[in-house]
């Protein structure tokens, strides 16, 4: 298994670019097919598939990803957790946030 913390932001997008290529290739589309059906520029797709795009936003690689059929992989890279006993506060309501006790307010030895 990959540790994927070991690489730059740089480095995992341009790793993203050309597996996405693979994945645009296997379903039989052109650049400018997906382009098209994603709404984005072909210069977008070749950027981003040669590992040459400065910055791709998460909404740009969403939809690539539904361009190519994809987009149920997402349950893969953030899968949807149980619940936690932890973040159930009194009463049965779910945290909506975490918060610190001020340093005013923490007792000290």
């Amino acid at each position: 298994m990959t540790d994927y913390y070991e690489y730059s932001i740089p480095e995992l997008v341009q790793m993203l670019g050309a597996r996405f290529k693979d994945y645009r290739m296997r379903s039989n589309m052109t650049q400018k097919d997906v382009a098209e059906q994603a709404g984005l520029t072909v210069n977008t797709i070749h950027k981003f598939e040669n590992g040459r795009v400065p910055n791709l936003s998460l909404s740009t690689f969403l939809l690539l990803m539904k361009a190519v059929g994809c987009i149920n992989g997402l349950d893969g890279l953030m899968p949807e957790l149980p619940e936690s006993p932890y973040l159930v506060k009194e009463g049965g309501k779910k945290a909506q946030r975490i918060r610190h006790a001020s340093p005013k307010s923490r007792t000290q030895p």
